[in-house]
């Protein structure tokens, strides 16, 4: 037995654990962002990221016909205190540096206010160009700075509205000024109800042309909370009726093998209140690796 109480088979090698990020770079680096002192609801998230890390010891990197075993991964460690604004400056650079030598940077957080630091970071200095897009519940456009903020934020730091789509909006989730909002701001809305009669290979390759348009660097933010709650209990807004784990895995990695995204985002896993069987942890640590069967693939 490992020190972490799982089994060893040299034949059977198992995911996480990676180095360091180093001077030579990774084809996909993984970074902590604990963000969770403006979350408008009470959350552990800031947890996440260490959680995720001993859940992905769970799972090999082996994915048949994709050749993940053999991307280079990294570990760009956490990010210490990034809320507030010099907390957020330090997020933001630490993305940068770790997208600089890496083909995709997945971030983990952490509540729904580290998008802005890691998208920001992901962009560098492009981002009129670049473009979004979202997997989550809500449209996150509140006024303020939150976690029901982060997309009114980067619209309003320079990312046009054109180029944002957010799919998996829910029913009795959001308002009408916020929907207005979004219209009002040019987002492409793909609401849940839509993803049970479209394929959601097809409603990707949609949202990839819409946020891709601007031939920029694209990030998406997998908010894991638009699950459906069976799932994902370990997000505090999660609701019944969301998204099936398999769902949100397909979209992680089609936006892995997208060689427009530069990075992703996993938010809104609070790993402190997660079921026993830690479900919602071990489902955020399998979008990981999607995205690195996606990455694998390009």
């Amino acid at each position: 037995m490992s020190a972490h109480g799982l089994s060893l088979d040299p034949l059977w090698p198992r995911a996480g654990d990676w180095p360091p990020l180093g001077a030579d770079g990774a084809d996909l680096t993984l970074i902590g962002i604990p963000t969770q002192d403006t979350s408008l609801s009470p959350t552990g998230a800031g947890a996440t990221p260490a959680a995720v890390r001993d859940a992905l010891r769970r799972y090999s990197a082996f994915a048949p016909g994709e050749d993940v075993e053999s991307l280079r991964f990294a570990d760009a460690g956490d990010v210490p205190s990034p809320d507030g604004p010099e907390g957020r400056e330090r997020a933001r650079a630490a993305m940068a540096e770790a997208s600089s030598r890496s083909r995709l940077t997945v971030a983990v957080g952490g509540d729904n206010s580290l998008t802005v630091p890691a998208a920001l970071g992901s962009f560098g200095g492009d981002l009129g160009a670049a473009g979004l897009i979202t997997l989550d519940a809500h449209h996150d456009l509140r006024d303020g700075s939150s976690n029901g903020s982060p997309v009114r934020e980067l619209i309003e730091a320079g990312l046009d509205g054109r180029r944002i789509v957010q799919i998996g909006i829910a029913d009795f989730a959001n308002s009408a000024a916020y929907a207005r909002r979004a219209a009002d701001y040019g987002i492409t809305v793909i609401r849940r109800d839509e993803l049970h009669t479209r394929p959601l290979d097809d409603v990707m390759a949609e949202a990839l042309e819409i946020a891709g348009a601007g031939g920029g660097p694209m990030h998406v933010d997998l908010d894991v909370d638009v699950c459906d709650r069976s799932v994902a209990p370990g997000c505090p807004a999660s609701v019944p009726g969301g998204l099936a784990a398999w769902e949100l895995r397909r979209f992680a990695r089609l936006a892995g093998a997208s060689s427009l995204v530069r990075s992703l985002d996993i938010a809104e896993v609070d790993a402190t209140a997660d079921a026993p069987d830690q479900r919602t942890v071990r489902l955020a640590a399998l979008l990981v690796l999607d995205a690195a069967a996606g990455l694998a693939s390009r």
